[in-house]
């Protein structure tokens, strides 16, 4: 198998407005869901919240030029949609906007591709405190802010992504509660997932009537690779379960305009579905130009032992309140072997196993690796440096196998790396590190390790470098 990578591969590498953008209360922005969850006591560690973050408002320039620096091809960012649209509605903030105006011409004359992502779970509060997602009506409201986006930034950017990690947004905002808003209603969680499947489909669509023909969309899961700890009849159930939960609740819809045949059966004490309504599916079902796939760790699940209770351990945060609605025969337990900072098992064999299995599922469609990467405890030297050569081992191991996927035949286009530097890491604060530039949280100075490094030089040559 050969280690190199083809020379129009996408060297890219991810962040997120609430993570990194700071300026929260500038140019018109009001309060998303994380302001106001990230204030709330308790809710993230040590108090912290995005009120700065990393002040990329202010430094974009140098971020991008740092960017540049590390050969970057693409730049997938995502736009805060109360910055943009502060209650939700109505027209556009021209302020806003021309952020993310002087964003993509900075990245364009430094030949870097923009990846635009519209929506990472930063509602407007104003359309939480209307209902949120479990609300039919804001994803009516969310096409009409992608038709605005589009047609502020359609003429340059031709990589649209519509939601990143919708599954996070209902089940750990509505069901587990860690995330914002903060809400643990099992109901809303489903009420949310379908409304976010909708608001997609009508973003898509929107997107289209706004922008060129050659744009293209797509959409970012974090599809879960779900493992049963034995070849038994009740855990391979176990994991079916799961998998529909944490997979085909978005893919059946988005990919085959239907949700799994199990899932409905799966949860009747919980809901009834009346919220999915006639032409909805169809609604949903729309062309996409290529998939994007989240990936970081796998799922162990057993079914549930009623005599041995346990913590739920899942990796999406501590909650007396599970994420997965229907599921309470299901125990989750940690996979063996080295974790991150995260606790989360390091096994890139997922990530091969995840390729291959939307190779199958969405034959003909193009992948992105649209996040990829590992937290690790990283401090600077005597000298200033940062040496993270866990992180390096991480990458190389994970992009070897992504070489490998396509060797077996998937069509992926590019990758990129979570996150660009370290930034908010959402209910955890700033104690978890992502970023292959570090951040000095007192100063803001940023120092690229050496896995950022590492990563300029696969960037330049397209062939793996050793570790």
């Amino acid at each position: 198998m050969s280690d190199r990578f083809p020379p129009d591969f996408l060297w890219g590498a991810a962040t997120s407005a609430y993570q990194i953008e700071g300026a929260v209360s500038e140019g018109g922005r009001t309060p998303s869901i994380w302001d106001t969850f990230s204030h709330t006591p308790g809710r993230t560690a040590d108090g912290d919240t995005g009120d700065v973050a990393v002040d990329h408002y202010h430094r974009m320039r140098e971020d991008v030029a740092l960017m540049a620096e590390l050969g970057l091809t693409s730049y997938r960012f995502s736009v805060s949609w109360s910055r943009v649209q502060p209650t939700g509605r109505g027209p556009a903030v021209q302020l806003g906007l021309d952020f993310y105006r002087r964003l993509v011409d900075e990245l364009l004359d430094r030949g870097i591709a923009p990846a635009l992502t519209l929506y990472h779970w930063d509602l407007p509060q104003e359309l939480e405190d209307a209902g949120g997602w479990p609300a039919r009506d804001t994803a009516h409201r969310f096409a009409e802010y992608a038709a605005l986006v589009g047609a502020a930034l359609g003429d340059r950017v031709e990589r649209w992504i519509t939601l990143n990690e919708p599954w996070c947004s209902a089940f750990l905002g509505y069901g587990s509660g860690v995330h914002a808003p903060g809400r643990t209603d099992p109901a809303a969680s489903l009420r949310a997932a379908h409304h976010l499947n909708l608001a997609h489909g009508e973003a898509a669509s929107a997107l289209r009537a706004a922008m060129p023909a050659r744009n293209q969309i797509a959409v970012s899961l974090n599809s879960a690779v779900v493992r049963p700890c034995s070849a038994g009849p009740a855990d391979l159930e176990a994991a079916r379960r799961i998998d529909d939960l944490a997979n085909g609740v978005f893919h059946g819809p988005m990919l085959h305009g239907a949700y799994p045949e199990h899932l409905f059966a799966d949860t009747p004490s919980v809901t009834d579905w009346d919220f999915v309504h006639d032409g909805d599916l169809r609604a949903i079902h729309q062309p996409l130009d290529a998939l994007g796939l989240n990936y970081y760790t796998t799922s162990l699940v057993s079914a549930a032992d009623p005599d041995r209770a346990g913590s739920r351990a899942d990796g999406h945060g501590v909650s007396a309140h599970s994420p997965w609605p229907g599921a309470t025969s299901v125990a989750f337990h940690q996979p063996p072997g080295e974790r991150t900072a995260m606790g989360w098992a390091i096994d890139p064999s997922g990530l091969y196993d995840l390729l291959l299995r939307y190779t199958k599922e969405a034959p003909g469609l193009p992948l992105l690796v649209t996040e990829n990467g590992a937290a690790c405890d990283d401090r600077p030297g005597p000298d200033g440096s940062v040496h993270d050569p866990g992180r390096i081992r991480y990458l190389r191991d994970h992009l070897a196998v992504v070489r490998r996927a396509m060797e077996a035949g998937a069509d992926v286009r590019g990758y990129y790396l979570w996150s660009l530097m370290d930034n908010f890491e959402w209910s955890y604060g700033y104690g978890k590190r992502f970023g292959a530039v570090y951040v000095d949280y007192e100063t803001l100075a940023r120092t690229p390790k050496s896995s950022a490094h590492w990563y300029a030089e696969l960037a330049r040559t397209g062939e793996l470098p050793e570790v």
